[in-house]
C-alpha cells in the first residue's frame, strides 16, 4: 500500500504520557494514578506558526526551542497529574529553567570536550585535525554515556517506553494502519525524525564542521563552539528532514542506521496501555489539525 503524503507529525514522551505535536496544535494524553486517561489540547501560536518556521536552517532553531520550551511545560504538567499538585512553569520561570538547561547541556556536551581536547593540544604536539576528531569522539562518548546512565533509572525507563509508544503510533499512521493498540504494537519503536537522531546528527555535523577550523587559542576555541551551535542545529535539522523524505532510497536506509541504533538507548517496548495513551494523544491532535484545515478551506 502506498504511503500517504502527510505533514511531519511528531511528539515526545512525558511522565506517564505522550505529547503529540502537529502543524498548529498539540495534545497530551496521560495515564493518571487512578488508571484513567486525561487529555490536554492547545493551539500553537506565535513563532510556532509564523513564516519564520518555514525558513530553511532557521526552522531548525525553532524546532529546538519548541522541544525545550513546549516540552518542558507539558513535562511539568504531566508530573502534576501524578502528584496532584498544580505547579506551573511559565513566564520568567520558564525562561530561567530553559536557560539553566541550555547552559548545562552546552557546558557538558560542547565546552567540556572542547576544553579537554584543547588542553591536550596545548601541552602535546598533536595535529589540529586529530585534536578536533578527539573532541568529537569525546562529545559522542559523553552523549552515549549520559543516555545509557539515565536509561537505567526505573522512572526514566517508563518514559522511554512511552517514547517507544509515540514512535509506534506515528509509524503506524504514516503506514495507513488502523490506530488500535494491537495493530500499532507491531510497528517499530524507531523513527527517523526522532529528537535522538537530531542530537546524534548534531554531534556528527559538529565533528565535520569543527575539523575545518584551524588552530585556535583555547578561549576562542570554546567561544567558537558556543557561537556555532545555532548553525549546527539548523544544518542538522535540514539533514534529518531531507532524509525523512527519501526513506525508500537504499542509500538513505544505510545512512540512518547509526541514528536508529542510538534510539535504542532512548526507547523501550511499550505496553498496550501505553500505546492506548499515545493513540489518544495523536487522535486528539489530528482532530484539531483537521478542524483547522477545514476552517482554512472554508475561508
Amino acid at each position: 500500500m502506498e504511503k500517504k503524503q502527510i505533514p511531519a507529525y511528531g511528539g515526545q514522551a512525558v511522565i506517564e504520557g505522550v505529547l503529540m505535536r502537529g502543524q498548529s496544535s498539540v495534545a497530551m494524553a496521560n495515564r493518571t494514578p487512578e488508571n484513567e486517561i486525561v487529555l490536554y489540547r492547545e493551539k500553537l501560536t506565535g513563532i510556532y506558526t509564523s513564516k519564520l518556521s518555514k525558513i530553511p536552517l532557521l526552522r531548525g532553531l525553532i524546532v529546538l526551542w519548541d522541544s525545550l520550551g513546549l516540552g518542558m511545560r507539558f513535562l511539568t504538567l504531566s508530573a502534576n497529574i501524578q502528584t496532584g499538585e498544580d505547579e506551573k512553569i511559565e513566564g520568567p520561570m520558564l525562561f530561567i529553567t530553559l536557560a539553566i538547561s541550555i547552559v548545562f547541556g552546552v557546558g557538558i556536551f560542547f565546552l567540556t570536550p572542547a576544553l579537554i581536547s584543547g588542553l591536550i593540544g596545548k601541552f602535546f604536539i598533536i595535529n589540529e585535525w586529530v585534536i578536533n576528531l578527539m573532541e568529537g569522539f569525546l562529545r559522542l562518548l559523553l552523549l552515549i554515556g549520559y543516555l545509557w546512565i539515565i536509561g537505567r533509572m526505573p522512572d526514566i525507563q517508563r518514559v522511554f517506553m512511552y517514547h517507544g509508544a509515540e514512535h509506534k503510533t506515528i509509524n503506524a499512521y504514516e503506514d495507513n494502519a488502523e490506530l488500535k493498540p494491537e495493530i500499532v504494537k507491531k510497528y517499530s519503536v524507531e523513527h527517523t525524525r526522532c529528537g535522538t537522531s537530531f542530537i546524534l546528527t548534531l554531534v556528527i555535523v559538529s565533528i565535520l564542521i569543527f575539523s575545518l577550523f584551524g588552530p585556535l587559542p583555547l578561549s576562542w576555541r570554546l567561544l567558537s563552539r558556543v557561537l556555532m551551535i545555532p548553525i549546527l542545529a539548523g544544518i542538522s535539522y535540514e539533514y534529518i528532514r531531507l532524509l525523512s523524505k527519501h526513506m525508500d532510497s537504499p542509500i538513505v536506509k544505510i545512512v540512518i542506521k547509526p541514528n536508529l541504533a542510538l534510539q535504542r538507548l532512548t526507547t523501550r517496548e511499550p505496553t498496550l496501555e501505553m500505546i492506548e495513551v499515545s493513540i489518544t494523544a495523536f487522535n486528539a491532535m489530528k482532530k484539531m489539525e483537521d478542524e483547522e484545515e477545514s476552517m482554512i478551506s472554508i475561508d
